[in-house]
C-alpha cells in the first residue's frame, strides 16, 4: 500500500491555490490534513524496502522518509509558530511535485509495462531542482523552530526522574541539523543569521548526500537505457 496520489495532488493544488489567493502565511492551514496523511502513510515505504517489495534500497528510502516524518510531525505539527513561514510553501510544493511524478511513473509502468519517455525524464531529472528546494525548506524550518524548542522545553525530559534519564528536544534538533549539514556548514548555520539564498548554497552539500548520489546514479542508468531502446 502506497500513499494515495490524490493526496499529493491535494497538497499541490491547495498549496498553490492558497499561495496565490491568500499568501504563504495560510498555506499550512490549507494543506495540513492531506500533508499529514500522505507523509505518515509514506512510512510504509520503509517497510516495503525492508521486505523487498520495492527496488529502492533502505539506505536511500530511510533518510528521505524519516526526515519528512520528522519535519511534518516534529516541527510543523509540534511548533505552530513556524507554520506561517514562507518555507512551508516551498516544502509542500517540492514534496508534492516529486511524489506526483514518482507515483505517476510507477503507476504507468505497472499498468502498461512501461512509461513514456517524457515521464521517465521527469522522474529522473526533476529531483535535481526539487531535492535542493525540499531539503533547503526542511533545514530552514528546523532552524526557525529552534528558539521555540528552547523556550518551551517541549518534549524535554528533565532530571531527576525515576528513569534516571534526560532528553532535550532542542539538542536533538541540532543533531538532526548535523545530519543534514555536515562539518563546517553546521557551524555556519548555527552561528549566524541565514537568509534563504544562503540556505540554498548550504543545501548543495547537505540533506542526505547519499540519497542524492543514489538518484544521480539511477538517472544515468535509466536515461542511458532509454536511449538504447
Amino acid at each position: 500500500m502506497q500513499p494515495k496520489p490524490n493526496r499529493r495532488f491535494q497538497v499541490f493544488y491547495l498549496g498553490v491555490k492558497t499561495l496565490i489567493e491568500s499568501g504563504y502565511e495560510h498555506v499550512y492551514d490549507a494543506v495540513e490534513k492531506p500533508l499529514l496523511f500522505a507523509q505518515t502513510a509514506a512510512f510504509l515505504e520503509i517497510l516495503h524496502s525492508l521486505v523487498g517489495l520495492v527496488r529502492s534500497p533502505i539506505s536511500a528510502t530511510l533518510p528521505q522518509i524519516s526526515s519528512r516524518l520528522y519535519v511534518t510531525w516534529g516541527i510543523l505539527w509540534s511548533f505552530p509558530e513556524v507554520r506561517t513561514h514562507i518555507l512551508v510553501s516551498s516544502l509542500a510544493i517540492s514534496w508534492s511535485i516529486t511524489e506526483i511524478i514518482r507515483y505517476s511513473f510507477f503507476g504507468t509502468k505497472e499498468a502498461f509495462g512501461s512509461a513514456p519517455s517524457w515521464l521517465l525524464w521527469l522522474r529522473y531529472s526533476t529531483f535535481l531542482l526539487l531535492y535542493p528546494t525540499g531539503i533547503t525548506s526542511e533545514v530552514g524550518l528546523i532552524y526557525n523552530a529552534l528558539p521555540y524548542m528552547k523556550e518551551s522545553g517541549k518534549y524535554a525530559v528533565r532530571m531527576p526522574n525515576k528513569w534516571n534519564f534526560s532528553f532535550d528536544y532542542y539538542y536533538a534538533a541540532l543533531v538532526c541539523l548535523a545530519i543534514y549539514v555536515p562539518g563546517k556548514n553546521l557551524i555556519t548555520l548555527l552561528t549566524k543569521s541565514i537568509c534563504f539564498c544562503e540556505l540554498i548554497k548550504l543545501s548543495r552539500n547537505a540533506g542526505c548526500p547519499h540519497l542524492y548520489r543514489y538518484m544521480l546514479g539511477q538517472r544515468k542508468k535509466a536515461l542511458s537505457k532509454s536511449k538504447k531502446e
